[in-house]
């Protein structure tokens, strides 16, 4: 079972506590980070945030959201192992060539750790800021995704869509492997179809008292469908019941994630406390450790 802790960029948005936490996590045998993005925050909207029962983003309006990519960069040159994860990343609100770009970059800079977690974004308020349509994202978000691929995978590559259209264009570098892997966010029948078609991994929503299981299974029958084997595809969410301070025994709650199908547990870093080098060095010797011997 891999770890990843959550929420990195707005938990520790300042360079040397960044520092501080992914060297505590590498050492403790995490094998990811998360950072999470909004560009803009309104002041006002009326968009519910769809996560909690208020409908309201966490924080302030004068919180720090550190741009994820930018986050994981630093973060990625004073570690060796750890895995750099967007999640998520609100692709149709990025030109994708110059996404495919940054990507790449990142990616070649730190051997082959960056992921790339993406969601099509629920925050209307925002898009409008950008000057980016909300109608009809989920489509440019498809089209975003396969004309970052084409020019990940070949010089001289080509693209045609609504969206998205050039002619013998070259990126590089290359990704470190040929692609970043791409891990689809959320939980609705859109989501569950875009992870069976283009994911490398699936990212269920973990912040609405949501049961992976069903959508799992969905994700699965999905993938069936359209002849693809739903092995291929990784599994990530969250497991409260695994957090420290939960009171319940965080080896069988992983069980159970790992017999639902969950390749990656997610564990947002509020869990964790005071003491961030001691909290996550003893999850590691209680849990990560523990877990993985089996």
């Amino acid at each position: 079972m891999k770890f990843a802790l959550h929420f990195g960029n707005i938990t520790f948005p300042d360079p040397e506590d960044a520092k501080r936490l992914v060297l505590a996590a590498e050492a403790a045998g995490f094998e990811s980070v998360i950072a999470v993005e909004h560009v803009v925050v309104p002041t006002d909207y009326s968009t519910p945030y769809p996560y909690n029962e208020t409908g309201r983003l966490p924080g302030g309006i004068d919180m720090p959201w550190p741009d994820p990519l930018s986050w994981l960069t630093y973060v990625g040159a004073v570690t060796s192992t750890l895995r750099l994860i967007t999640g998520v990343l609100v692709l149709p609100q990025r030109n994708p060539l110059v996404l495919a770009k940054q990507l790449a970059t990142i990616d070649h800079l730190t051997s082959g750790r960056l992921e790339l977690g993406i969601g099509v974004g629920w925050l209307r308020e925002e898009f409008d800021a950008l000057g980016v349509p909300f109608e009809r994202r989920e489509q440019r978000t498809d089209e975003y995704l396969a004309a970052m691929r084409a020019l990940w995978a070949n010089d001289d590559a080509s693209y045609e869509g609504e969206f998205v259209n050039f002619k013998g264009m070259s990126c590089n570098p290359k990704p470190k492997h040929g692609q970043v892997p791409i891990i689809v966010g959320g939980h609705s029948k859109p989501a569950i179809r875009r992870a069976a078609r283009y994911g490398n991994g699936f990212f269920p929503a973990t912040g609405a008292g949501l049961d992976p299981s069903g959508v799992i299974q969905a994700l699965r029958d999905e993938a069936k469908a359209i002849g693809r084997d739903p092995a291929e595809i990784e599994v990530m969410t969250g497991c409260p019941n695994a957090l420290p301070g939960s009171g319940k025994d965080p080896l069988a709650a992983i069980a159970a994630s790992a017999k639902a199908g969950v390749d990656r547990i997610v564990l947002p870093l509020s869990g964790f406390g005071e003491g961030l080098e001691d909290s996550l060095a003893a999850y590691g010797e209680a849990v990560i450790k523990p877990v993985n011997r089996t």
